[in-house]
């Protein structure tokens, strides 16, 4: 899976990190409330890339834990974090290594559908004290911008799909989609009760943060080796789009989040 996402490019991960969004203090908020603690003694973050949302817990957390495969985003992840009470661990995400029965919250932002369900949901609940819960946060792409904007973000995305399912590059939602998260943490057994709830957060874009929130999105452009001439097209179309319409400015955005998850 690492290999076909792309995302061991030399650079990627400087790109990811800087353009990717934060997970706003509301989509927190609401994980708090549902794990029952106003300040979680323990956070593991699986598949955390950079770290963006390990380190936004390091202030209402007492430890982060942040669980990556990729050696390159951990190297990343661990230059970008300077808060003592977050760590990471270079592991995949149903076999971190970690002690059983102690976090009260086991997240994955944007990287569960990367992930086998099963073996990983095994290890979440391991990880969990009981009452605890596991949450898969992924948020809707492109966020909403601008009319125009939006749309040329849209036949960007169209533009991907297409060369992927041409190339058989296939994006881990291609086997296990988002859609189908909550089913699967009710099919694994290992949670009391679950459910998807949805909240929102404000970005705010430049024209430089819309264009490099699209390259970081599905991966870089060079894994389709010069064989998506669509994809570069609506890419330029983008770029000029969003340096026509916002340029330097900076405009509020949307993002909506999709939370699923599961009460131990």
């Amino acid at each position: 899976m690492i290999e076909r996402s792309g995302y061991l490019g030399e650079g990627f991960a400087d790109v990811y990190d800087r353009y990717r969004p934060t997970p706003p203090a509301g989509v927190l908020d609401v994980l708090a409330h549902i794990a029952c603690t106003k300040r979680p003694r323990l956070v593991v973050d699986l598949g955390c890339g950079t770290g963006l949302a390990t380190r936004a817990w390091a202030g209402r957390a007492d430890e982060v834990v942040g669980v990556e495969p990729n050696p390159r985003m951990v190297e990343q992840a661990r230059a970008a974090t300077g808060q003592p009470n977050v760590r990471y661990v270079e592991a995949y995400a149903a076999e971190t290594g970690l002690p059983a029965g102690e976090a009260d919250l086991v997240t994955a932002y944007q990287a569960f559908h990367w992930m086998e369900p099963q073996p990983v949901l095994t290890e979440a609940a391991r990880l969990l004290r009981t009452g605890g819960v596991f949450a898969a946060c992924d948020y809707d792409v492109p966020p909403v911008v601008e009319p125009e904007v939006d749309a040329a973000f849209a036949e960007l995305f169209d533009a991907r799909r297409e060369a992927r399912e041409r190339l058989g590059l296939h994006a881990g939602a291609s086997s296990w989609p988002k859609a189908k998260h909550l089913e699967q943490i009710r099919a694994s057994g290992r949670f009391r009760f679950a459910r998807e709830v949805l909240a929102h957060g404000w970005l705010e874009l430049d024209g430089d943060g819309v264009i490099g929130l699209a390259e970081t999105l599905g991966g870089p452009r060079e894994i389709f080796g010069g064989k998506a001439p669509r994809v570069n097209e609506t890419f330029v179309i983008l770029r000029e789009t969003a340096t026509r319409v916002i340029g330097d400015r900076t405009r509020p955005a949307v993002i909506c989040y999709r939370i699923r998850v599961g009460i131990k």
